[in-house]
């Protein structure tokens, strides 16, 4: 979940401030979600290599490096609120297989070499509650 704040005004406020807005297209409030799980993986520890990262098999929300070594495909779902179900639901088989290719092009991508100890595909889900983001990570999701 998310992350308390020792009352500092932190760039995760500052997104959820934004996100709060209701007036906002679904696009916009999409991206907002995913800078917002690169800054909340971040302050867990985590350095992101890449955000939308584009190939013919479709785009890489975010991929990072855990502390512990891991290449980690990061898939996030952002939804205003979960009426219409979960939104890991929306990771359907076609969009991993699409992911995995995705991935297996950005590791051979030269640009990208760095030292890991192995990769694995994780989903964020940011859903707001109660006016603020909540945050859900399934490491090694599929």
């Amino acid at each position: 979940m998310d992350v308390p704040d020792a009352g500092s005004s932190s760039p995760l406020d500052h997104l959820a401030a934004l996100m709060g807005d209701r007036t906002m297209s679904a696009k916009r409030f999409g991206s907002l979600g995913e800078q917002y799980a690169a800054n909340w993986l971040e302050v867990q520890g985590w350095v992101v290599l890449s955000r939308n990262w584009r190939t013919r098999y479709g785009e890489l929300d975010i991929v990072a490096l855990t502390p512990e070594r891991i290449v980690a495909f990061v898939e996030v779902k952002s939804r205003r609120n979960a009426q219409y179900g979960v939104p890991q639901e929306a990771v359907t088989p076609t969009k991993q297989r699409n992911l995995r290719r995705a991935a297996c092009e950005w590791l051979v991508d030269r640009r990208n070499r760095v030292p890991h100890a192995g990769v694995r595909f994780d989903v964020i889900t940011v859903v707001m509650h109660l006016g603020r983001p909540s945050v859900l990570h399934i490491p090694n999701a599929f």
